[in-house]
């Protein structure tokens, strides 16, 4: 399966873009400063085992926060590409890494990208699967753009499983469902944070599959939740 053959899309395209371009600036600030949020896009890009000289592709970059640290494991010798549906995202992304000849931002959808990745040594995902309406096959063409010893990273909010997870739940389904487009809507025929759950367990599950090195870490009160896998 290749990338051009995933034909899975967000639903009402043109809503999310500019539901998400809308808030382009609000997110920007929750990606950068929320507390924990750092420290778990840098594990995140440790993740990856990239190497100086290595190419990597980050799928949804949104603001472009993790870029920079994407940009600190293959140093300056190596080439980092962030790609996002969203033009005021993406020109955020690309202000925030404009010091950087060797990082690249394109508007593209994340599961129909437009270039060939035969040569990226990983595939990063941060807070994208859920978006998809396929996130299972989204991660499956992944695993094969990488090739075996690739590395794919995701990492996911789903609820938490800890036994303090009742008020915590309570706190993401209402984070969920403000952050679905349309925000509007007071009542859904599925309870959006449950049908984040499933999106983000069958993609997580998909990875684990594929890979034959896995490292799966929770973070954020058990909200995060961080797989990693070198493809087989």
């Amino acid at each position: 399966m290749t990338l051009e053959a995933i034909r899975n899309r967000l639903p009402s395209e043109e809503t999310a873009q500019e539901f998400y371009g809308r808030w382009a600036g609000l997110y920007d600030l929750i990606a950068r400063y929320t507390p924990g949020v750092p420290r778990l896009r840098a594990r995140a890009a440790a993740a990856c085992r990239l190497e100086a000289g290595d190419t990597v592709v980050e799928m949804g970059c949104g603001t472009g926060a993790n870029l920079p640290y994407l940009r600190e494991q293959v140093g300056p010798e190596g080439t980092v590409i962030g790609l996002d549906f969203t033009g005021p995202v993406i020109e955020r992304a690309r202000e925030a890494t404009s010091e950087y000849d060797n990082v690249y931002v394109l508007q593209a959808d994340a599961t129909r990208p437009p270039l060939a990745f035969e040569d990226a040594d990983a595939i990063l995902a941060t807070f994208v699967v859920g978006m998809l309406e396929e996130p299972a096959a989204a991660v499956e063409a992944w695993c094969e753009a990488v090739g075996p010893g690739g590395h794919v990273v995701l990492a996911n909010a789903a609820r938490s499983e800890e036994w303090y997870a009742p008020p915590i739940n309570a706190i993401f389904k209402t984070v969920v469902v403000l952050s679905t487009p349309p925000t509007t809507k007071l009542r859904y025929e599925n309870d959006p944070d449950l049908r984040l759950d499933a999106k983000i367990d069958s993609a997580h599950a998909r990875l684990r599959a594929r890979s034959a090195a896995i490292a799966d870490e929770s973070h954020v009160f058990g909200v995060v939740r961080l797989t990693g896998g070198r493809v087989r």
